[in-house]
């Protein structure tokens, strides 16, 4: 059984792509399977764990939640972008250094909230920090290590 198609191009990490897709498809499996850019990951597919987190027009999405042809006249950056611009080189080295990830599935989701969230307010307090990033799911950290990789982030930023 075939099924119908509709063309939609997106906009990700500077990349045009020209696709045909099922109009239920998720940006996530879109990045993933079209794309080949797998550092999306989708865990829950529910949009609860956060693992799928990407940028869409530089805010935080869960791209499992959302439909790949919403997302037309949009700039969509994930992981890959964000690693191949040297955004995040501060975040993965302080997730290194801080012992922020152990297994590593959550982890680009994580990285792409925490810079999303230090773009908003490099300033941003404890607390809200902490309420920011809990909205993604670690089963391995027990998110101390993560809440402490991103405070030293923060924290060496604004004594720039």
């Amino acid at each position: 059984m075939s099924r119908a198609t509709v063309p939609v191009t997106l906009e990700v990490n500077g990349e045009t792509w020209d696709l045909e897709v099922e109009p239920r498809w998720s940006l996530a499996e879109v990045v993933r399977s079209r794309c080949g850019l797998t550092g999306t990951h989708l865990g829950c597919e529910q949009g609860i764990c956060g693992s799928c987190t990407v940028l869409v027009d530089g805010d935080p999405v869960r791209s499992c939640l959302i439909y790949a042809v919403q997302c037309r006249d949009s700039r969509i950056t994930t992981i890959e972008g964000l690693a191949a611009g040297g955004d995040i080189a501060d975040l993965m080295e302080a997730f290194s250094i801080h012992h922020g990830l152990q297994c590593g599935f959550c982890t680009p989701g994580f990285l792409v909230l925490a810079s999303a969230v230090l773009e908003r307010d490099p300033s941003i307090s404890d607390g809200d920090l902490e309420e920011a990033l809990s909205s993604n799911l670690c089963r391995c950290t027990g998110y101390y290590s993560i809440i402490k990789a991103v405070r030293s982030v923060r924290d060496q930023t604004s004594a720039c």
